[in-house]
């Protein structure tokens, strides 16, 4: 993977991170790293879900591929949370 590539994962992670984010209600507890790793996670395995339907290469915006994404940043920061949380 080339440097353009990581810088642009990090900046795909950190949107999709704060987006996830911000579907949450209330205030979550984690760092801005823990952010930016579960959105890239959320980005790599929902541009994967998003292949295997068949829904992520179309013509403009990829929005089904985008709420995937969004979606999984979500349960991700809720499941850290909630694992945060215990301590």
């Amino acid at each position: 993977m080339e440097i353009s590539g990581i810088i642009s994962a990090i900046v795909i992670g950190i949107v999709i991170g704060v987006l996830g984010r911000l579907v949450l209600p209330g205030r979550q507890r984690i760092g801005v790293l823990w952010t930016i790793g579960v959105g890239i996670l959320a980005a790599l395995v929902g541009t994967a879900i998003a292949a295997a339907l068949g829904v992520a290469d179309s013509d403009g915006i990829d929005w089904i591929e985008l709420l995937i994404q969004i979606g999984l940043a979500a349960v991700g920061v809720a499941a850290l949370e909630r694992i945060k949380g215990r301590r």
